[in-house]
Formats: structure tokens, C-alpha cells, sequence
């Protein structure tokens, strides 16, 4: 199993599922980030936390414990 937190920076990825329960898959699902939907890893932060990506057209940054519970291919 391969998470977002894991993907290399410039690389495109396939969200497969979305671990986690309640409010904070909800929240996660609410940025953009579900089932099928291709994202791009634009980069990091210096020190590793968050992670900036390319999804549905716009930029979003995300933690990386949530990016840790988004499989992906």
C-alpha cells in the first residue's frame, strides 16, 4: 500500500481509497481528494510538512498525516 505522504514530488498519482473515519474523511473527501481523482505532487515544505498538490485544477496544501491516510497507484 502506497500513500500520498510517499509519492515522490512531480509525480502524478490515482487516488485508490481514503482510510480514516467520520469528520476527518469527510474533511478530507470536502478538499477535493476522493475516489478516482488524479493528483499532482508539486512539493514539499522545507521541513517535510505540508505537502503541496495539484488536484481538480487548483492547489491545495495538506498535512501530512492526512496525506497519510490517502492511498493511492
Amino acid at each position: 500500500m502506497k500513500t500520498l505522504k510517499q509519492a515522490p514530488v512531480g509525480s502524478t498519482v490515482r487516488v485508490v481509497k481514503l482510510h480514516g473515519e467520520g469528520a476527518v474523511k469527510r474533511r478530507i473527501m470536502d478538499m477535493g481528494l476522493t475516489k478516482g481523482v488524479e493528483v499532482h505532487i508539486r512539493k514539499l515544505a522545507p521541513l517535510g510538512d505540508p505537502i503541496e498538490v495539484n488536484v481538480r485544477g487548483y492547489e491545495l496544501s495538506i498535512r501530512k498525516a492526512d496525506a497519510d491516510m490517502v492511498e493511492v497507484e
